[in-house]
This record gives C-alpha cells, sequence and structure tokens, in this order.
C-alpha cells in the first residue's frame, strides 16, 4: 500500500453536501484527489455520485461532469427525478456535462499499445468546457472489461488517477465488490486517496445498509459502520458517535399534564429540553400518561410529535376523549401530528430519518413515542439502544422534551430495567405498575430518577377516570401503604375512629356543660342567701340606728327640763 505525505491538518476537502457525509469524514472528501466508492449491486454507488455533483452545482457552485459507462443520460435523468434532482436542467444550464462512453469488448482489438489515451482527451475536453471542480466515473469495471491483460489493466488504472490526481478535480469512481477485496481488480483501493465501502445487507427480513470510511489519507474520520437511508431527498447517513454531550440546558419547566404527578416533584413538572421515560407492563396507562403530557403541551398553545407504534390516529384520539382528554382540536389547529405505523414497517433507521424530517418540517417543542419497546422487532437490542441514543441526543440538541414509553415484560419488573436499556440515558424514569390486592389489581406510580430536581420517594396509587388521571391520597396502614379495597377499609376504620373520638368529645362537652349549669346554680342559690343576710344585717343596723336616735332624743329632752327647772 503506497503512503502519501503528511499533509497535516489543514488538507483540503470539498464538501459533498451529502447528509451526515461531511460528519463523518470531517469536512468532505480531498480536494483533487480520486475517492473510490465500493459495493455490491443496490447499495447506493452511483446515486451517491450523482448526488455529490448536485450537491456541488446547487450548494457550492462547482459545475461537475457525469461520466458513465452503463446508463446513458436519459437513463440516469430518470432514475433521479424521483430524488428531486433534475439533471437536464443543469445541463442546459451548462452546470453539468453527462457523457456516456459505450464500451463493447467485442469490438475492441486489443494490441500492446492499447490504452486509455482516447478517454482522457474526452474526459478533458468535457471538464474543461463547462470548468468542472467535481468528476464522477460510474462504474470503473465497465471501462476496464475490454482489457484481459492484467498487466496493461493495472497499468492504465494507475495512470487513469494520476491524471485525475494531475487534473486537480475532485473525483468520485464506483466500483462493484470483488472476492475478496473492495474491487473486483484489487488495485483500486490502493491508488485511491480515499475510500468508502457501502454495504446493502438484510437482517432477519428488513434491509439495512452501512457505510464505512476504509481509508482517508492525510485525515482523521469517522472509523464505524454508519447506517445510511435512501429517501426522498436523497442519501441521509446517520453518525452513531460523532454527537458530543455539548447541548445547553433550559430551567423551563414542563407540566406532565397530571397535576397530582407534577407534585411529586420538587420544581413541579420536567425541565424542558430533557428525556422522560415511562416504563410498565401491560395496561398501566402508559399511553395515558404520554398522551396527558401531550395534551398538556398543545394546551399551552405549542407543538407535539406523536409516535404511535401500536394505535391509529383514530384510534388514539377516541380513546384518549373516554378518559376525558380530547386531541382532535389540537389536530386541526396543527398543534399535534400523530405519526402512526407498525414499527417493521420500516428499519430502526427509517424511522429515525422520518423523526428528523419531522422535527425539521413540524418544528415541535415535545417528542413522543408510544412505545419505543416495539422497536426490538426490527433491530437487536444493541441497535436500538444505538438509534434511541442518537435519537435522544438529537432532541437535546434541539431542545426538544422527549417522553418515552417502554412495555417492560414480567421478569424484568424486580430489577425495573427496559429491554432496550436506556433508563440510564434518560433523565427522568417513571414507574408505573400493578398492585396487586386481595382479589383485585391497582395501579401504582413512582418516580426512579429525576436528574437536577428533588422527587418524592413514594409509590401513588391512582385511577383511570373520564376526567384523566387522578392521584389518590396516600393511606397508611399498619403494615404500610395500602391500596385498593384495604386503602377504602382502612378509609372507612379511620373515619370510624374519628367519628368515635367525635363522639366522645361531644359527650365530655355535655358533661361540662351539665356541671358548669350545676356551678352557676349552686352560686345562684349561695349569691340570695348572702343577700337575705346581708338585708337582715340592714334590718338590724337600722334597727339600731333608730335606737340610739331614740336615746339620743330622751337626753336631750331630759337634759332640757332640768335646766329649765
Amino acid at each position: 500500500m503506497t503512503s502519501s505525505a503528511s499533509l497535516g491538518p489543514q488538507l483540503p476537502k470539498t464538501p459533498t453536501g451529502i447528509d451526515g457525509l461531511d460528519e463523518i469524514t470531517e469536512g468532505g472528501l480531498p480536494k483533487g484527489r480520486p475517492t473510490l466508492v465500493c459495493g455490491s449491486a443496490g447499495c447506493g454507488k452511483t446515486l451517491m455520485g450523482v448526488e455529490f455533483l448536485v450537491r456541488g452545482i446547487q450548494q457550492y457552485n462547482e459545475p461537475g461532469v457525469l461520466m458513465a459507462f452503463e446508463e446513458t443520460a436519459d437513463e440516469l435523468a430518470a432514475n433521479v427525478t424521483s430524488l428531486g434532482f433534475d439533471l437536464q436542467t443543469l445541463q442546459g444550464q451548462g452546470q453539468l456535462r453527462i457523457d456516456h462512453v459505450h464500451v463493447d469488448r467485442s469490438e475492441i482489438e486489443e494490441t500492446g499499445e492499447y490504452d486509455l489515451e482516447g478517454l482522457f482527451i474526452r474526459l478533458g475536453y468535457a471538464i474543461d468546457s463547462i470548468g468542472a471542480k467535481r468528476v464522477v466515473l460510474d462504474t470503473i469495471e465497465a471501462l476496464f472489461s475490454g482489457f484481459p491483460n492484467q498487466a496493461v489493466l493495472r497499468s492504465e488504472i494507475r495512470r487513469l488517477f494520476r491524471w485525475l490526481k494531475d487534473k486537480g478535480v475532485t473525483t468520485i469512481i464506483t466500483a462493484e465488490r470483488g472476492e475478496g477485496s473492495l474491487t473486483r481488480q484489487g488495485l483500486e483501493e490502493y491508488v485511491s486517496d480515499c475510500v468508502i465501502l457501502l454495504d446493502n445487507r438484510v437482517i432477519e427480513q428488513i434491509t439495512t445498509r452501512r457505510l464505512r470510511i476504509v481509508k482517508y489519507r492525510g485525515s482523521t474520520h469517522g472509523t464505524n459502520e454508519y447506517p445510511y437511508l435512501i429517501t426522498e431527498d436523497g442519501i441521509s447517513v446517520l453518525p452513531v458517535t460523532s454527537l458530543k454531550l455539548a447541548h445547553e440546558v433550559s430551567d423551563e419547566i414542563v407540566s406532565s399534564g397530571v397535576p397530582a404527578l407534577d407534585a411529586m416533584f420538587g420544581r413541579h413538572g420536567f425541565y424542558k429540553g430533557s428525556s422522560v421515560l415511562i416504563t410498565g407492563t401491560a395496561g398501566t396507562a402508559k399511553t395515558t400518561l404520554a398522551a396527558s403530557f401531550a395534551h398538556a403541551v398543545c394546551s399551552t398553545g405549542k407543538r407535539c410529535a406523536f409516535f404511535a407504534f401500536e394505535e391509529s390516529p383514530q384510534q388514539l384520539v377516541r380513546n384518549m376523549r373516554s378518559v376525558g382528554l380530547d386531541l382532535a382540536p389540537f389536530i386541526e389547529q396543527g398543534l399535534l401530528h400523530v405519526e402512526a405505523s407498525r414499527p417493521t414497517l420500516n428499519g430502526l433507521e427509517k424511522h429515525l430519518v422520518t423523526l428528523h424530517r419531522l422535527v425539521k418540517e413540524f418544528k415541535p417543542d415535545a417528542v413522543v413515542i408510544d412505545p419505543i419497546s416495539n422497536l426490538i422487532t426490527v433491530g437487536n437490542i444493541s441497535e436500538v439502544r444505538s438509534m434511541l441514543t442518537r435519537l435522544i441526543d438529537f432532541l437535546k440538541i434541539s431542545n426538544i422534551t422527549a417522553l418515552f414509553t417502554s412495555l417492560i415484560s414480567g421478569r424484568n419488573i424486580q430489577q425495573e430495567m427496559t429491554e432496550e436499556g436506556v433508563s440510564s440515558l434518560v433523565d427522568t424514569w417513571i414507574s408505573v405498575r400493578d398492585l396487586e390486592g386481595v382479589g383485585e389489581r391497582n395501579r401504582g406510580v413512582s418516580i426512579l430518577k429525576a436528574r437536577g430536581m428533588a422527587h418524592s420517594n413514594q409509590v401513588r396509587e391512582f385511577v383511570v377516570t373520564n376526567q384523566g388521571v387522578q392521584l389518590l391520597d396516600v393511606v397508611i396502614g399498619p403494615t404500610g401503604i395500602v391500596t385498593g379495597a384495604s386503602r377504602l377499609t382502612q378509609q372507612m376504620q379511620e373515619q370510624a375512629q374519628a367519628l368515635a373520638s367525635q363522639q366522645e368529645l361531644e359527650r365530655k362537652d355535655r358533661e361540662i356543660e351539665r356541671k358548669r349549669r350545676v356551678l352557676e346554680a349552686t352560686i345562684a342559690n349561695l349569691r340570695t342567701e348572702f343577700e337575705s343576710v346581708e338585708e337582715e344585717l340592714r334590718q338590724i343596723n337600722h334597727e339600731e340606728l333608730v335606737r340610739q336616735q331614740k336615746l339620743a332624743d330622751t337626753r336631750r329632752q331630759i337634759a332640757g327640763t332640768a335646766s329649765a327647772e
């Protein structure tokens, strides 16, 4: 393998404009150098080359040349029309040149001096005629089908790559996958400065495409296998490890839609832009809680995207109306968008791209996915976890509040873990469960974690009524919190005890009242007796005063008589 001189960190690069590819190549393809795109049939080699040219013209004003050896210009234009690429218009504007070269081995008479000089002249003229900066050769096997002599073939491959470098155009050369090597000839990957491998595989009847940067001279690059999709907008590459934890955070609080549940959080709700996971077994009202959250978001005039993997939009609206949540007005107002499909309709990457597209077009403030556990039907655990990791990071960067529901099986109830393994990735984890009593099943909700805020440690019983989800008051029995009929029995016992206590208090009040009246009567009798004695004493005093007065008068009379005599 030939080695290139060290170009340092400032290697010139040409951005492709392909969604995600520039991110994992850290800027694009090597400028002025050939890049080999290889893979099996149906993996999108030709499409990547065409999109490289179209994006260069539309976004970077760089004209391009497409030299095809298998399809005519009309056939290529028709094949990519569904992707929104109008090649004929670009040709008419003088920004794109498509040259079809027909190579028929039966018409070639090989001699020792036979080479590709005529092709170089033809390609050079096409480049110079429009000032092309980008070139695509599709595919190289067809070009070299007339060279059975391996020595001549290898020499011409080297000369072709050197000629393209000397021309200074950024080139994509497509090649078919070989047996035991990346290409049929096994040489192109060695003389190329950048090699991109496309792979189209089928896993459990689900088609999955993967892209890998095999080598990139003079530049660092992502080394993992990256899922990519061919959609109506072209190719989308989905990086797995390129996202960094550098998103902004918000102190704004978003309601869960259930006031009593909000009260269990120290800040009375979720942080905006956080991720919330609701786990529980079947029938524990996970979807109802998710719909309550969506209803609360839309009630404030904000947008919510609801991904339903188990119910149609009509069924969801009908079912939620029965519990007092009318979602239909929000759908009509454009505040709520329900995306309903079976997970098996698309692969994991398609679901992720669908969400990316919906976020870009709908611009929601919140996203609900109900449930994420169904995604396991279209991928293994590691793939689902990888997809959800990218999804959570994407929503965090977009400052979108995300709520996921997940079904947990009976064997996982004790450890309270989800099969997807995303419970450690989310910011808030709410668990809903069955609380089995004597001959009945009740529902309970608890908060397992809430990053950045205090939260209740209680298991609260709740019921689903025609007014929505309602949390019941906590009732403490002799053995702890009681629920269901036991809770009602405990409440009746407490009410009976309260009534007995009230009656005892009332009896004591009546006894005190009787004693008070007796005491008041006694006091009245004593007062009457006292008044009688007082009256008698006053009478005696009065009589004594009269007697004393009479004595004094008598003495004065006697004294007057004696004086007169």
